[in-house]
């Protein structure tokens, strides 16, 4: 049987990308219309961002630990988050999981790396771009990184809060990340991580300068990976 999959919840149209993907693509490994059973759990998306706001990366933790408590009881061998942000917590957060984690940044280095991309534009919210989540993951597999300029990460920013976590895809936004992404291509990078998991929502290899790595799709893809091997193969993060 595959493992039970537990997803901790934080933006609506971001975790619906990830369960979504799990749910379409578990088929490719499992049969027609299998796929691992899934449980997912989250709290209210203004208490993350109290926490957020005021750089309480602890508070954060112990939203992620509820529901990482609630999805061990509900039956899941381990757990993801499809939300890029939340990953700045998650040192917090190892030392007192009930289960394992994948984590999204080790997910998308692993992928640039065998695909042989060299520099990476960085996408998302300012909280992830500011940080040393992709940084940090991408340096351990000898990969550079470029951040927008602030004023790009501030419009980004703009943009998934004011629009992509409320479902809103507009015209005008996909533009702007056309521009800012090619211009961080004239700056030497040839690929860009999509580093909010709503941003794929609105950009794809199809209208991106660079080739993209889809960070919500490409963990969900780990996760029926993680889900299809034999128990016990691996500790986890």
């Amino acid at each position: 049987m595959p493992k039970h999959i537990g997803i901790v919840a934080c933006s609506a149209e971001g975790a619906a990308l990830c369960y979504r993907t799990v749910c379409v693509e578990g088929a490719q490994l499992f049969g027609p219309l299998a796929h691992p059973e899934i449980s997912l759990h989250g709290h209210s998306f203004a208490a993350y961002m109290r926490c957020i706001d005021s750089g309480d990366w602890p508070g954060v933790a112990e939203l992620m630990l509820s529901s990482a408590n609630r999805l061990a009881r509900s039956g899941a061998d381990f757990l993801i988050c499809p939300d890029n942000t939340l990953h700045q917590a998650l040192p917090w957060v190892l030392r007192r999981s009930p289960l394992p984690w994948l984590h999204i940044a080790e997910v998308v280095a692993a992928e640039a790396a065998s695909r042989g991309f060299h520099r990476l534009a960085l996408t998302g919210t300012r909280y992830l771009v500011d940080s040393e989540v992709y940084p940090e993951k991408l340096g351990a597999r000898g990969l550079a990184w470029l951040r927008p300029s602030s004023a790009e990460r501030a419009e980004i920013n703009r943009i998934i809060f004011e629009e992509l976590i409320a479902g809103i895809f507009r015209p005008e936004a996909v533009a702007t990340f056309q521009r800012i992404i090619a211009g961080m291509k004239d700056a030497g990078c040839d690929a860009v991580i999509l580093g909010c998991t709503e941003i794929p929502l609105i950009m794809d290899d199809g209208n991106s300068p660079l080739p993209t790595l889809d960070s919500t799709r490409l963990l969900a893809r780990a996760a029926l990976q993680r889900a299809g091997e034999p128990v016990g193969a691996r500790s986890g993060s």
